[in-house]
């Protein structure tokens, strides 16, 4: 009897859990099959979309109309760049805060993770004047920068909780051994915390790709990721819904195959230490 509970539960749990996954995917599901569309076809009702015919004629036009590849590219170097840059920041700083901490580095955590409860029209008009004046804007080292400092908290604050979890008294053999404050980061805790940083890393990047505001208000042509591509696809007549849809496609494609690939190393990051 109890078994036979237990199996039931499992199964309405199981039942839930796909549900729940199904509605999240839903909309991107809707997205790539109005992509296959034509615009007639994409506004009609549901059951006409699903039963009319597959077509690449939105892709054909996307590709046409704008250089997909030319975006693809701002946005790989967009965002591996202010990754590795946030990293290469946030590294000796989270050291810093797990193994030397003052009295105030609590207060510091907390502040800086209080500085992404600022909304970002805040800061738009300062930063906008500040990129107009070096000539940074629509420049991919411009946009770099910022998404970096708009990240950082977040990177210190992972790399902080995954360094927590390291045993200082292998830093203090280490440093026993004639290990340099260098040799201590490089050789010792980047290894140990290989997990932990993987998975900031990935999870930043992915912040970085869908990042929407300063990507679209900094960037006009040169420098413009794929998120400035797809608002590329309205108009103040409305929205052309299999272009858009193409468009989106294509922009989401790839950070859906990265995460669909890295999913176990990201599960492995983000639980790294929950258990002794």
């Amino acid at each position: 009897m109890a078994r036979a509970v237990t199996t039931r539960r499992k199964a309405l749990v199981t039942l839930l859990a796909w549900s729940i996954g199904l509605a999240l995917f839903f909309p991107i599901l809707w997205t790539v099959i109005l992509s296959f569309k034509t615009e007639g076809d994409a506004i009609a009702a549901p059951l006409k979309v699903l039963t009319s015919p597959f077509t690449l004629e939105s892709y054909g036009v996307v590709q046409e109309r704008s250089n997909y590849f030319l975006h693809f590219w701002n946005s790989v170097v967009i965002s591996l760049g202010s990754t590795l840059l946030a990293l290469l920041v946030a590294i000796p700083a989270a050291w810093a805060m797990a193994f030397v901490p003052g009295p105030k580095t609590k207060d510091l955590l907390m502040w800086m993770l209080s500085t992404k409860m600022m909304p970002a029209v805040g800061v738009l008009v300062p930063i906008y004047l500040i990129f107009r004046d070096l000539g940074l804007l629509d420049s991919r080292i411009g946009l770099v920068v910022v998404l970096m400092l708009m990240n950082l908290p977040i990177v210190i604050w992972m790399l902080y909780t995954y360094f927590r979890e390291i045993p200082g008294e292998i830093l203090e053999a280490a440093r026993m051994d004639g290990a340099t404050l260098k040799d201590e980061l490089i050789h010792v805790l980047t290894p140990m915390a290989v997990p932990g940083i993987a998975s900031t890393l990935l999870l930043n990047v992915i912040l970085a790709w869908n990042e929407a505001f300063w990507t679209l208000q900094l960037t006009t042509s040169k420098a413009a990721p794929l998120t400035t591509f797809i608002a590329g696809y309205s108009s103040p007549e409305g929205l052309f819904y299999a272009k858009l849809s193409a468009a989106s496609t294509l922009a989401i494609a790839p950070i859906l195959i990265l995460g669909w690939f890295s999913q176990k190393q990201l599960v492995r990051g983000l639980t790294f230490g929950a258990v002794k």
